[in-house]
């Protein structure tokens, strides 16, 4: 006789709960909803670039033909396009030379100038409109620190994880019970602190300059939102995590191991997905690693970026970048490895890689290295667009969000939506 288990089976063992994935034998309604599979979006940027020909073919098309870091990605050939001369325009300037990191995924204008504000990044546009459909509605990840390039609609950075073990035990360890009743307890004062703060600030808006007074319905603005969170968040505390059949990772401390960092939290992204955690992740491959903990590589990654056309840096920084674009074949392999809805995860995960600068020799940011994966797209070709006229990136992010079922005509530069 068929006996279905229940959703809120759990494993225990010293002190922690793992709570099951959804079985077929569990609620038939629930198993049912399961196979409605969502898209997702996964985005990843090698903030130093890649070197240009390392990696663009000169020959456009389905028959182009491959090169040193594509021959990395020869496995997957049909499941990626590359474009060429994608960017956003006026991204020089400021006092340092690096700030089109901070507009990525924003494409604001100016960046690192005095007047210079951000706008929402195409991952919060994503996580803003889906919400809390999933435990948490987007994942920052970042190599090394906190920075990353996830933006609120408000201009404030996302705080980047660059700790897989303590990202996975926010997922998928449920904890003992008093410790997911000290999680709603901290949720709850965190609400009571908002309301608190609200009612001490509601006086100054009658005494406010104009100028003072839109500040402070931004951050009012803020504050709706966070309780909305908290209120989001709360309801979740209930719901089991997702077992995931993976031991939890151990942190790398020694910083100038960039391709291990980078590994393990790639690593994360399928679990992330395929348990439907998140459905919005980024990653930032931040530049300050120092000298890379690779073998013959004698410099800084940064330094080696500005190589001056010298053959002998050129040499090492290939070895870094041939080893990043390693990791990101990793990524695409464990995504098409997972079978879902009669395919595998990669066609339902859209994977964008690239970087914030063509040529990172002279931070030019322009004719971008753009690499995008899965999403049920028609794949397996080099599309070159004009070197020196770039198209705009963001109409490829404006397809990005389309084909997660967020209808948008625009989005920041975009001048409508990216066909191939």
């Amino acid at each position: 006789m068929f006996r279905p288990l229940d959703r809120r089976t759990f494993l225990k063992a010293a002190g922690v709960s793992l709570a099951l994935p959804l079985l077929e034998t569990m609620n038939r309604p629930l198993a049912k909803a399961a196979t409605d599979v969502p898209m997702r979006m996964v985005i990843v940027c090698n903030t130093l670039g890649l070197h240009k020909q390392a990696l663009f073919p000169k020959t456009p098309g389905a028959d182009y033909e491959s090169t040193e870091y594509l021959e990395v990605l020869k496995d997957h050939r049909q499941d990626y396009t590359l474009f060429s001369g994608l960017s956003h325009e006026d991204q020089l300037g400021g006092l340092e030379p690096h700030t089109s990191e901070w507009s990525w995924l924003t494409a604001a204008r100016n960046p690192g100038n005095s007047v210079f504000r951000n706008s929402i990044s195409v991952d919060q546009v994503a996580a803003e409109k889906l919400g809390y459909v999933t435990r948490i509605p987007s994942v920052a990840l970042g190599s090394r620190s906190k920075m990353s390039q996830s933006i609120t609609r408000n201009g404030v950075m996302v705080p980047a994880e660059n700790s897989p073990a303590r990202l996975f035990t926010q997922l998928f360890l449920q904890g003992t019970p008093r410790e997911v009743e000290q999680q709603k307890q901290n949720l709850d004062n965190g609400r009571s602190i908002l309301d608190t703060l609200m009612s001490m600030t509601k006086g100054l808006d009658h005494r406010a300059s104009s100028e003072d007074k839109e500040k402070l319905d931004e951050y009012f603005e803020s504050v709706r939102k966070a309780e909305q969170d908290i209120t989001e968040a709360q309801s979740w505390m209930d719901i089991p995590k997702p077992l995931v059949d993976k031991e939890p990772p151990e942190d790398i401390q020694e910083y100038t191991d960039i391709i291990g960092k980078t590994q393990l939290l790639m690593n994360m992204i399928p679990l992330i997905v395929q348990t439907d955690s998140s459905r919005v992740v980024t990653l930032m491959i931040h530049a300050d690693h120092g000298t890379v903990k690779i073998e013959g590589v004698t410099e800084g990654h940064h330094d080696l970026s500005h190589h001056g056309k010298n053959p002998v840096k050129i040499a090492e920084l290939k070895s870094i970048e041939t080893k990043v674009v390693g990791c990101v074949d990793s990524l695409l392999t464990q995504l098409k490895d997972k079978n879902e809805a009669g395919g595998n995860l990669l066609d339902n995960t859209m994977v964008l890689f690239g970087s914030n600068l063509g040529n990172a020799n002279n931070h030019n940011p322009s004719n971008l290295p753009i690499i995008f994966a899965g999403g049920g797209f028609d794949h397996g070709r080099f599309v070159a667009h004009d070197e020196d006229n770039n198209a705009p990136l963001c109409n490829l992010f404006l397809t990005m969000l389309n084909n997660m079922g967020i209808e948008t005509d625009s989005f920041a530069q975009s001048t409508g939506a990216l066909s191939w």
